[in-house]
């Protein structure tokens, strides 16, 4: 199988793009002036074209045009709303951009601009800002994953440009999405004007997931959205944002604890996104105090934080004062038992919307579990209730399923379709000659709908356990020699079991210094062994990864991974490694910089990525 296709011969390289068709008050397009049918006789369209050729063609290579051209042709204009979205336009100078400019000055009432999936470079910027200046109309910036391959010094100019740009205009925005940028706290310091601006006084959602701000680009952060309450307020229209998003930022305590003071002043959060940021119980703590008075809260998301005992009290305490709360999802916190039952007891006094309740992989044993179940008795809206990967044991199962049954509540645990699905892939992913183990069972993961099972004791994992089902834990408690028993585990000389072993193994990646030299070492340990192979097949190993990693279609039928961090922050290890063979680093950039829309969602693990693939 081919990973790559030829290029195609792409149409409308003459000029501006013209719209599909002609417009009405034109001649019939057949030799009218003005109007060219396609040189090559590619296709049935006609192009606009001018008097002359315009000069810069001569000295911008044909298939950079030929590009821009095509997406440009697809750019989607529809209710207010222009988007260059996943178009993959590399614009560094003022001349890349002006196609783009063109389409921003000739849009009337243009409310909503989508940038996402291209690259800006600051010139760029600056000139799209200064076609900025004249559309006051805007009000929603969707502005994610715009930086790919760019130096992190360039990204603060570039913000600050495009900030200018939107405060000149009076534009009065109501979401801003910064999201996958990988800008850093210094990132933070490019929008801060902005915020602080009359453009923000208005906005009611802003998005910044996966920035990489940190502890300081927290701090910036909360002081800005601080000071545009202030500003706001003393014009009568205080900032009344509903939602807010900054997932994998490491904020950590302090950064936490800062945007928590900013989360009290402003008091008007629905919605509230914070996982895997390395918050601790102190910066729980705040944040649930800060919860406290903002009582139009329907969703809470802190995912992979640890709470432990102290911060899920205290968040306890906080629930009973809430009374839209929908969507809570403390999964991978480490609540622990006792921050279960306190959880359990605020959810019994209240919370009459609850439609999900996250409390996966928390270290919750069976009694604590039942509570939470038998909290649930009159919650008529309930969905999902997710409690895998505690240590219920095969008993404690039951009667959890016995507690919601009684409520009629059984189908918010299991889909018995899925589970059965699950036990037909599981003797693939044992060794060969492998007994199974005693069935244990599963309950349904709301943010990934598979099955998992939950784990009876956390009794010493092997690694046919790790591989049917992996999780951090397990890679951990299989010792110092994890690496060396999953390349023994591993047939080698099949690129689809490698496949199926890196996958697994990369799938448990977190941040976390233990976990992340686990990994790698697994990953060396498997890919050396296969890689220094005579026979193993290492194109055919790329293949079938892009394959099931969704970038690459395949006939046979093969279900994706459906998050590809883990799977990318591995690759970017392996590929800076010696065994890893170079003459595989052009095509896994090429399919790198594709536009998908599982690459948008991990934008920095892309991000870091192709920067290394640019230097391999």
């Amino acid at each position: 199988m081919g990973l790559l296709r030829p290029p195609l011969v792409i149409c409308g390289l003459y000029s501006r793009v013209a719209p599909a068709e002609p417009p009405p008050s034109r001649p019939t397009p057949a030799g009218a002036p003005g109007w060219r049918r396609c040189p090559w006789n590619r296709c049935e369209s006609m192009h606009l074209t001018s008097e002359r050729e315009p000069t810069s063609l001569v000295n911008m290579a044909s298939e950079d045009i030929a590009k821009l051209a095509e997406t440009l042709a697809k750019t989607q204009v529809a209710g207010g709303q222009l988007s260059f979205k996943g178009k993959s336009l590399k614009l560094n100078t003022a001349e890349d951009a002006k196609d783009v400019i063109k389409e921003i000055e000739d849009f009337d009432s243009m409310e909503a601009l989508r940038l996402e999936g291209n690259t800006v470079g600051v010139e760029a910027a600056r000139v799209i800002a200064k076609a900025l200046e004249k559309k006051s109309e805007l009000k929603r910036c969707h502005w994610s994953d715009m930086f790919t391959g760019r130096l992190r010094t360039e990204i603060p100019p570039a913000l600050i440009s495009l900030g200018e740009g939107l405060i000149t205009a009076g534009a009065q925005l109501v979401e801003l999405d910064l999201s996958d940028n990988a800008f850093g706290p210094d990132g933070v310091q490019g929008f801060e004007a902005l915020l602080k601006s009359s453009a923000c006084f208005t906005l009611h959602e802003l998005k910044l997931n996966n920035c990489g701000m940190g502890i300081g680009g927290g701090k910036i952060l909360a002081a800005a959205l601080t000071e545009c309450h202030r500003k706001s307020s003393a014009q009568g229209k205080p900032l009344a944002l509903k939602v807010f998003v900054a997932g994998r930022n490491r904020l950590e305590n302090d950064g936490a604890t800062a945007l928590a003071e900013a989360f009290r002043v402003i008091g008007t959060l629905e919605e509230v996104h914070m996982p895997q940021n390395g918050i601790n119980h102190p910066g729980i703590t705040a944040l649930a105090q800060a919860f406290a008075v903002n009582p139009l809260l329907r969703v809470i998301n802190l995912n992979d934080n640890t709470f432990t005992e102290k911060g899920a009290v205290a968040m306890a305490e906080t629930l009973k004062t809430l009374r839209q709360v929908e969507v809570i999802n403390f999964g991978d916190c480490l609540v622990r038992s006792k921050g279960a039952v306190a959880i359990a007891d605020a959810i019994r006094g209240g919370l009459p919307k609850l439609k999900e309740l996250n409390l996966s992989f928390c270290e919750i044993k069976r009694d604590a579990a039942l509570a939470v179940a038998e909290a649930m008795a009159d919650k008529a809206e309930l969905e999902k209730l997710d409690l895998n990967g505690n240590t219920l044991g095969e008993e404690g199962c039951e009667q959890l399923q016995e507690v919601l049954e009684g409520f009629n509540m059984a189908k918010v645990l299991e889909e018995e379709e899925e589970e059965e699905e699950e036990e037909e892939e599981e003797p693939q992913q044992r060794g060969q000659g492998e007994k199974s183990a005693t069935p244990s069972r599963k309950i349904l993961d709301p943010n990934s709908g598979e099955p998992a099972p939950v784990l009876s004791s956390p009794c010493p994992a092997d690694v046919s356990t790790f591989l049917a089902f992996p999780s951090p834990e397990k890679l951990l408690r299989l010792g110092p020699k994890s690496s060396v028993l999953i390349a023994q585990q591993t047939d080698t000389s099949d690129p689809e079991k490698v496949v199926s072993a890196f996958l697994k193994v990369s799938s448990v990646f977190k941040d976390e210094a233990t976990v992340r030299t686990a990994v790698q070492d697994a990953v060396d340990a498997l890919m050396q062994k296969a890689f220094s192979s005579s026979s193993f097949d290492s194109n055919t190993f790329l293949t079938r990864l892009l394959v099931h990693m969704g970038l690459l279609k395949s006939e046979d039928k093969v279900k994706a991974i459906a998050n590809l961090y883990g799977p990318l922050m591995a690759l970017n290890h392996m590929v800076q490694q010696d065994y890893f063979p170079k003459a595989l680093a052009p095509l896994l950039l090429a399919f790198m910089t594709k536009p998908n829309s599982a690459l948008e969602s991990c934008s920095f693990a892309r991000h870091s990525l192709l920067q290394t693939l640019y230097k391999v």
